[in-house]
């Protein structure tokens, strides 16, 4: 089951109590103060592991606690150091403070492991308070508490291209075609629950990660569908790639507008991200109807078709138009990078689409 937001309870352990002993010994009649001191209480930690891809382990879990310091013993002997209690999460997770909303812990890089809490230490033993005038201390540290804070961990994945759209524009059908991820696919609305990644291949040692996100609907930034629940998982993403379904009910330049618009009231950060625009389901319009209706569009846009047409493949009926830019620091980003009609059944542009995101992922990534 994707669970992608959990609130619990994580504590520390407790330091364990010093010892108070006396040193007792065949002819040893003053043997004095030996009590050891208390083990260290165990630590919280967070351990990113790109192997698991949901916070489903925590659910239902209210309280985890690492393990508490042992006592003291006598002879000078330390406690054993209470267990530390490793949390292993997905890329992408965010620790949040659940009282004040504070974010205190961004966990992306892979691998990484980074405490979160501290144990409490452990008492001194009585050996550690003898002195010339105190030379039968009868009295020992007790450990210091650990921590305690109430969390909600939350997943944004971390894709380098997020597939938005309405719902049942083909996002599931186009990923399943140009990478690795297996979605169900079916012909109606909100086939999709869950977000899916997928790799897309472009060569033997370059690829990069694709999201698809549940459908957007009007309303989803106030809570409507399941929109709201998923937007933050094109957070991290630098580009956004629009599915815009020649075939629907909807008017293509009504499902960018509105989409733009959803974005737009969730995140203003996130309406300014790059973005591209996939015209889907071109295969089922004739090569006429496909290219009038992007033509349109396009124009609709404030975009000249004649200025950024371009074709891909000799054989290809359907035009596909491309913002040219010469540098990406004179990307005007309130424009499509690029818009490109495709088809995932029929395989129509897809090495076109493949290849174009891939460079706008590289010169997103090399601007930083």
């Amino acid at each position: 089951m994707f669970i992608d937001k959990v609130e619990l309870t994580v504590s520390s352990g407790k330091g364990g109590a010093g010892c108070v002993s006396f040193h007792t010994e065949k002819f040893v009649v003053k043997g004095g103060p030996d009590g050891g001191d208390g083990g260290r209480g165990g630590s919280v930690f967070f351990e990113v592991d790109a192997n698991t891809d949901t916070l489903s382990y925590y659910r239902g879990k209210r309280h985890l606690k690492a393990k508490n310091g042992r006592p003291g013993e006598g002879r000078k002997r330390t406690g054993k150091s209470g267990e530390d209690l490793i949390l292993t999460v997905p890329p992408g997770t965010q620790v949040i403070d659940a009282q004040t909303g504070e974010l205190l812990l961004d966990l992306t890089e892979n691998k990484a492991k980074v405490e979160f809490l501290k144990g409490g230490k452990g008492g001194l033993g009585n050996t550690h308070f003898k002195g010339p005038s105190n030379q039968r201390p009868t009295y020992a540290q007790p450990g210091l508490p650990g921590e305690t804070k109430e969390i909600r961990l939350e997943l944004k994945s971390i894709a380098d291209v997020g597939l938005v759209g309405f719902p049942n524009v083909g996002k599931s059908t186009l990923i399943s075609s140009v990478s690795n991820a297996r979605p169900e696919i079916a012909n109606y609305e909100f086939t999709t629950l869950t977000p899916k990644l997928g790799v897309v291949q472009v060569s033997e040692y370059e690829s990069f990660l694709m999201a698809d996100i549940p459908g957007i609907i009007e309303g989803a930034s106030d809570g409507r569908g399941l929109g709201l629940d998923f937007l933050r998982h094109i957070e991290r993403t630098k580009t956004l790639l629009f599915m815009i379904d020649a075939t629907n009910y909807r008017e293509m330049k009504y499902q960018f507008e509105n989409l733009k618009a959803e974005l737009k009231r969730y995140s203003s950060e996130l309406s300014g991200r790059a973005f591209a625009i996939a015209i889907t389901k071109i295969d089922a319009l004739s090569p006429d109807e496909a290219n009038s209706k992007t033509e349109e569009f396009i124009t609709g846009l404030g975009l000249s078709a004649n200025s950024v047409a371009a074709k891909f493949g000799a054989d290809s009926k359907l035009k596909s138009f491309v913002q040219e830019v010469e540098e990406w620091e004179r990307l005007d980003l309130s424009k499509p990078l690029f818009v490109l009609p495709v088809s995932a059944v029929s395989h129509v542009n897809l090495d076109a689409l493949k290849y174009l995101l891939f460079d706008l992922v590289k010169k997103s990534k090399e601007e930083g």
